[in-house]
């Protein structure tokens, strides 16, 4: 349980580690990148280092701090990879429930399989999906909202513009009834995802993000009434993480509220 240098995190918990690419997103993999750094070290094998690896000791390291954290889960993995058993995600639950004063973000590429163990929002939880893509926004959007609670999207990296118009929020009559997906006078409107978080790619090989691609989505979330994170975008051909830096429309860092 490490402190995170990651803008919307204060730390990481890895029960698991390593995962496989099933995407473009995957490419330049920075998770990947470190654990090859740490190969034969802090639990990454010595051959393959980036294979899916379970590390029980790891499992109750949030119940041991008592000061409110907001943890992002598996930051060097993915919780919802076919290779990790249910009891092992089901574990991973019930530490989450047993720390109330944590708020515990868990994102991954496969939310198909979140629903599987949630049925109820949980009030500490917030679920995520990656969306690099368009196509990847409408494959694994509608999936993240099949699970009940708080939503994140993450679309970094942000290799091609991305339109969530219809999946940010929607519009109800007031008791809750019917389904509009543009505003309609007299409806009410219903977010569906509470946080974007955008950026562009970071390491070696990284392919460009265009400026208007996340002014556009920073407008998006703006009418639906959906939190907006600029985390990074490069900059004179350097990756930045200072907002000062960015253009104005994009010195934008709001949280779930």
């Amino acid at each position: 349980m490490a402190k995170t240098k990651i803008e919307w995190a204060q730390r990481v918990w890895n029960p698991i580690t390593g995962c496989t690419k099933i995407s473009d997103g995957c490419r330049n993999c920075y998770a990947e990148r470190m654990a090859k750094r740490l190969a034969g070290r802090c639990g990454y094998p010595k051959d393959d280092p980036f294979r899916v690896t379970f590390h029980p000791e790891r499992m109750n390291e949030p119940l041991l701090r008592k000061k409110p954290t907001r943890y992002f889960v598996c930051s060097m993995g993915d919780l919802f990879h076919d290779e990790v058993p249910d009891e092992f995600i089901v574990s991973a639950y019930q530490v989450m429930l047993r720390c109330p004063q944590h708020l515990f973000i868990v994102l991954t590429k496969r939310p198909e399989r979140i629903h599987n163990f949630v049925s109820e929002p949980l009030p500490n939880v917030i679920h995520g999906t990656t969306v690099e893509s368009q196509e990847f926004a409408d494959k694994r959007i509608p999936e993240l909202l099949k699970v009940p609670g708080l939503h994140m999207v993450s679309v970094e990296p942000m290799l091609g513009p991305v339109d969530m118009r219809g999946k940010l929020c929607h519009y109800t009559n007031p008791d809750g009834t019917g389904s509009w997906f543009a505003a309609v006078p007299g409806k009410v409107r219903k977010r569906l995802i509470d946080l974007v978080i955008c950026g562009c790619e970071s390491g070696p090989g990284r392919r460009p993000m265009a400026t208007e691609w996340a002014i556009d989505l920073r407008n998006q979330c703006k009418g639906a009434g959906a939190a907006f994170f600029m985390k990074q975008m490069e900059l004179n051909g350097k990756v930045s993480h200072n907002i000062n830096d960015f253009p104005t429309e994009l010195r934008v860092r709001e949280w779930i509220g």
